[in-house]
């Protein structure tokens, strides 16, 4: 059986195509949708209030979204994964608010799957919804033997940490544990998100506080983001090829490894193309417009051809020892795939 997809949620807006819609087309490839609750902290932007500004028929249009999806036979995932609670972290205040949302759309619609990166809240749902499968976070980080046994008191199933994607003995070890233990192993296949990168939890934090960053007063001269700061140098652009990203061409080659791929199509511009070009395994076009980030900006005027990579592209890059700064193979890719457009 072909590796299913995990695709995220967008609240459609205006005369926009629902996405209950987008995922009916495709709906022979899709197993899950995951969303986010409203305002509550997800690791991205909040679903219905920007600046103040709520919109109050946003929890009506998402219901009803969630039950059409549902009613497809695909399973639900909430998420409730942000980096940072606060003073709440351990709260009976958060459980309770834990509680009360997934009270509320189990009574909507049925909810298989909660994500979240607060071992708190993992116990709390194993406490009040021990039926709900509880996923831990791909924001965790967990890409070991040793961090899955940590956490499998609380977890159901494991988002691998995206810098093992492209090692695959990795993670047939990975699966054998889980595999052995009950649990699922799932990826993320279009992160544009730097290979260990030293910003990440300081981004995630700020991502989890959003609401209050963006009503701040904050220094403009610091760009927080240490992807685009890094790119502004064009001699960084090779560090895109040696992320973690997986093209769709090549999804197929996690079959038996991973249960299923999350694809980022929260904040995607073009949700439909990303969902469509893993869904038939092929893209063509630029492969930086596949990944969120997708750095479109910092290449331009050019693009990365997917169809220009070599043919050992994922049998080099999934066996190689990763030690980046001793090798020039993705480099010399880059010079291949490298396109300019007018």
């Amino acid at each position: 059986m072909a590796i299913k997809l995990a695709v995220g949620f967008q609240l459609a807006e205006g005369n926009e195509e629902r996405f209950s819609d987008l995922v009916s087309d495709y709906r022979d490839a899709v197993a899950e949708v995951y969303f986010p609750w409203l305002d509550t902290p997800s690791g991205r932007s909040a679903l219905a209030t920007r600046r103040g500004h709520t919109d109050w028929s946003a929890q009506e249009r998402l219901e009803d979204e969630l039950r059409r999806i549902r009613a497809m036979g695909i399973r639900l995932d909430l998420l409730l994964n942000g980096n940072c609670y606060g003073g709440e972290a351990l709260s009976q205040h958060l459980a309770n608010h834990v509680v009360s949302i997934v009270e509320r759309l189990r009574g909507v619609c049925a909810l298989d799957v909660v994500t979240t990166a607060s071992p708190f809240i993992a116990h709390v749902l194993r406490e009040s919804f021990p039926d709900v499968e509880r996923r831990a976070s791909v924001n965790m980080r967990i890409g070991t033997v040793k961090g899955m046994e940590y956490m499998a008191d609380l977890f159901d199933s494991f988002y691998v940490q995206r810098e093992y994607n492209r090692d695959l003995a990795h993670i047939r070890e990975l699966r054998e544990w889980c595999g052995e233990n009950g649990k699922k192993l799932l990826m993320l296949a279009n992160s544009g998100c730097m290979n260990h990168c030293s910003g990440q939890t300081f981004h995630d934090n700020l991502v989890a506080h959003e609401t209050c960053v963006t009503e701040t007063q904050n220094v403009r001269s610091f760009l927080p983001h240490t992807c685009w700061r890094y790119l502004k140098d064009s001699a960084h652009r090779v560090a895109v090829l040696q992320n973690s990203w997986v093209r769709p061409e090549d999804l197929d080659r996690y079959e038996g490894l991973i249960d299923t791929v999350k694809l980022a199509t929260r904040m995607h511009r073009l949700p439909g193309m990303v969902i469509d070009a893993y869904a038939k395994r092929r893209f063509y076009g630029n492969l930086l417009d596949l990944c969120e980030p997708g750095y479109g900006p910092a290449f331009a005027p050019y693009v990365l051809d997917n169809q220009k990579f070599p043919d050992d592209w994922f049998d080099r890059t999934t066996s190689c020892d990763k030690r980046c700064h001793k090798c020039t193979y993705c480099a010399e890719v880059l010079e291949r795939v490298l396109t300019r457009v007018e």
